[in-house]
C-alpha cells in the first residue's frame, strides 16, 4: 500500500502508476561545414509525413537504455554515415507542446562541426544546404539551425572552436575564408592572423602550401595549437565592418 507521502507526491504531479505520461525524446544534430565560401548545414529530405518532402535535421529517437550523446552518434553513423565529427556540444532542448503535430516530442539538439577537407559522400536523400538559403524545413528545425549558427558565431569570438571547421593545416587565406563564411561578413586576413597568434590559437608549421601556377612565394601553413575547445579571451569579439 502506498504511504501517505507517496500518495501526496502522486497527487501533486498528477500522475500515478499506469496513468503516468511519458514523452518521446529525440536527439538532433546541426552539422555545419564551410563549403564554397558559405556556411552549410547537413539536412535530409523526409519521405513520409508529417512534413513529407521537407528538409530535416539528422537524428532520431532516444531509446530506453541510451544517453543522448550515444543516441545521436548512433543515428549519425547509421543514417548518414557520419563518424568523424571535429567538434560536438549540446546546444539546447526544445519542449514546445505542439512542435510535432503527431504527439508530444521533446528534442535535444547538438552543434556539430565538420572540417572543410572532409569530402564525404552522402546518401541520396541527404545534402549540404547553405544556411542563408534554407527553405521547406520540417518542424522547428529552422529555428534550431539559426540558434546553432548564433552559438557558433559567438564561440568563434572567444574560443578556438574554428578547429572543428578547419583541416589539420591551412593557410591564413584558407582560415579567413572559414571565419568569414561562419561569421557572415568579410574580415581582414592580417587582423585575423595577428589576433589568433596573439591568443596562441594557431601556430606556424615548417611547411608551405603548393606553389601557385602563376608563381610567387608559397604561403606558410598553420595549424591549431589545440584541437579541443579552449576559451582564449572571454571578453573578445569579432565585429562586422560598419555599413
Amino acid at each position: 500500500m502506498a504511504s501517505r507521502q507517496d500518495r501526496r507526491i502522486d497527487s501533486d504531479v498528477g500522475l500515478s502508476g499506469k496513468d503516468a505520461i511519458r514523452f518521446r525524446h529525440e536527439a538532433l544534430a546541426v552539422v555545419f561545414r564551410v563549403g564554397e565560401m558559405h556556411l552549410e548545414v547537413m539536412l535530409w529530405k523526409r519521405a513520409i509525413g508529417p512534413f513529407a518532402g521537407h528538409w530535416a535535421l539528422p537524428g532520431g529517437d532516444l531509446s530506453d537504455s541510451e544517453r543522448l550523446g550515444s543516441s545521436l552518434a548512433r543515428h549519425l553513423a547509421t543514417k548518414v554515415d557520419l563518424t568523424d565529427v571535429g567538434f560536438l556540444e549540446q546546444l539546447e532542448t526544445r519542449s514546445d507542446v505542439n512542435r510535432d503535430p503527431r504527439e508530444r516530442f521533446i528534442a535535444t539538439a547538438y552543434l556539430a562541426l565538420i572540417a572543410t577537407d572532409a569530402n564525404r559522400s552522402l546518401p541520396s536523400d541527404t545534402k549540404w544546404i547553405r544556411v542563408d538559403a534554407l527553405t521547406d524545413l520540417a518542424f522547428d528545425h529552422g529555428s534550431i539551425i539559426y540558434s546553432a549558427r548564433e552559438r557558433l558565431r559567438a564561440k568563434l569570438t572567444y574560443t578556438n572552436v574554428a578547429f572543428g571547421l578547419a583541416p589539420l593545416t591551412f593557410t591564413i587565406a584558407d582560415l579567413k575564408g572559414i571565419y568569414a563564411a561562419a561569421l557572415g561578413y568579410d574580415i581582414s586576413s592580417t587582423n585575423l592572423q595577428r589576433v589568433l597568434l596573439r591568443r596562441k590559437i594557431i601556430e606556424p608549421t615548417s611547411n608551405t602550401a603548393s606553389a601557385l601556377p602563376s608563381g610567387g612565394r608559397p604561403a606558410r601553413l598553420y595549424r591549431f595549437r589545440d584541437r579541443s575547445l579552449r576559451v582564449t579571451n572571454p571578453f573578445a569579439a569579432f565585429r562586422p565592418p560598419p555599413e
